[in-house]
C-alpha cells in the first residue's frame, strides 16, 4: 500500500520544495496541500476541524504555485490538491492552471476537489453556500471537457461557454485524476461515482461501513467500482489503521503531517518511514 503526505501548508511552515524532496527521498508516493485563498475575519463560521489551529487557515499559499515549486525540484512523486475549492474559481482559469502543473510535472497531478466549508469566504467569490456542491460539479465537468479536447464547449447552470481551444493540455490523459473529498453521503457519492477517479474520506473514519453506498452509486451512473480509488486523507498513522485499510483492498493513504516549521516536520516524517513497505 502506498503513502502519501499532508500538511497544511503557510507562509511559516517548512518550504514546500524541502518537504517535496525529502518525501520524495524517502519513498513517499505523493504530497497533498490544501486550499484557501483567503479567511474573512468574521467568526460566523467555525473550522471544520479541532485538528488545525485556526490561524493557518489564511496562511495558506496558493496550492497550484506550490505544487509547481515542488515539480521542479522533484521526479517522482506526484503532486495534488487536498482540496482545491473548486466553486470558487473560474474554471476556464483553474483548468489551464492545473492543466500548466500537470504538463510541468510530466504528468504527476492528481487533484482532490472539496465543496468548501467557509460560507462567508465563498462569499466574498459571489458563490451561495446552498449551491456549492452543484457548482463544483459543474466546474469540474467544464475543466475535464477542456483538458479531454482539442475544441471544447460547456452548457450549464452556473458554467457557459462555446466552442474554445485551450492549451496546454496535460500530460495525463484524458486529464489528471479527480477525487472528491468529505464524509460519505448520496449526493457525494453521486458526483464521484458520475465525474471523479475517486474519493478521499477526510481521516478516513467510517469508510467500510459506506463502501456498499459507493458502489451502488457507481452502478446507477454505469461505473465500474474497482476503477474508483478509495484514498483515506489526513489519516493520523498507525500499525493497526493502516493493516485495517489494506484488508479493505485500499491502495494509497494519506497520512498527516504538522503544519509547522522544518525541523518539527522532518522529524514527523522519518517517523512515519517505519510504515513504508
Amino acid at each position: 500500500m502506498d503513502l502519501g503526505v499532508t500538511l497544511h501548508l503557510t507562509d511559516r511552515s517548512i518550504d514546500v520544495r524541502d518537504l517535496a524532496v525529502e518525501a520524495e527521498t524517502r519513498g513517499f508516493s505523493s504530497l497533498w496541500v490544501p486550499e484557501h485563498t483567503h479567511i474573512p475575519t468574521s467568526r460566523n463560521t467555525p473550522p471544520p476541524s479541532v485538528i488545525e489551529a485556526p490561524e493557518v487557515y489564511p496562511r495558506s499559499p496558493d496550492p497550484w504555485v506550490s505544487l509547481a515549486a515542488a515539480a521542479a525540484v522533484t521526479d517522482r512523486i506526484r503532486l495534488g490538491s487536498g482540496v482545491s475549492l473548486v466553486a470558487q474559481h473560474d474554471p476556464l482559469a483553474l483548468a489551464k492552471v492545473v492543466a500548466s502543473v500537470d504538463a510541468l510535472s510530466a504528468g504527476r497531478v492528481s487533484m482532490g476537489v472539496g465543496y468548501g466549508w467557509n460560507r462567508e469566504e465563498m462569499a466574498h467569490h459571489g458563490v451561495d453556500y446552498a449551491t456549492r456542491r452543484a457548482r463544483v460539479r459543474e466546474h469540474v465537468l467544464a475543466m475535464q471537457a477542456l483538458w479531454a479536447h482539442d475544441e471544447a464547449e460547456f452548457h450549464g447552470e452556473f458554467v457557459d461557454f462555446s466552442s474554445s481551444w485551450s492549451w496546454p493540455k496535460p500530460v495525463q490523459r484524458p486529464g489528471p485524476a479527480v477525487l472528491v473529498g468529505g464524509a460519505a453521503g448520496p449526493r457525494l457519492f453521486d458526483h464521484v461515482a458520475e465525474f471523479a477517479d475517486g474519493w478521499m474520506p477526510i481521516g478516513g473514519a467510517g469508510i467500510r461501513a459506506a463502501l456498499d453506498d459507493l458502489k451502488e452509486a457507481c452502478h446507477r451512473h454505469d461505473r465500474d467500482p474497482a476503477g474508483i480509488a478509495v484514498v483515506p486523507f489526513g489519516t493520523i498513522a498507525d500499525e493497526g489503521k493502516l493493516d485495517y485499510y489494506a484488508g479493505l483492498g485500499i491502495d494509497e493513504v494519506v497520512l498527516r503531517l504538522p503544519s509547522a516549521g522544518r525541523d518539527i516536520v522532518m522529524a514527523a516524517l522519518d517517523g512515519l518511514t517505519r510504515f513504508l513497505t
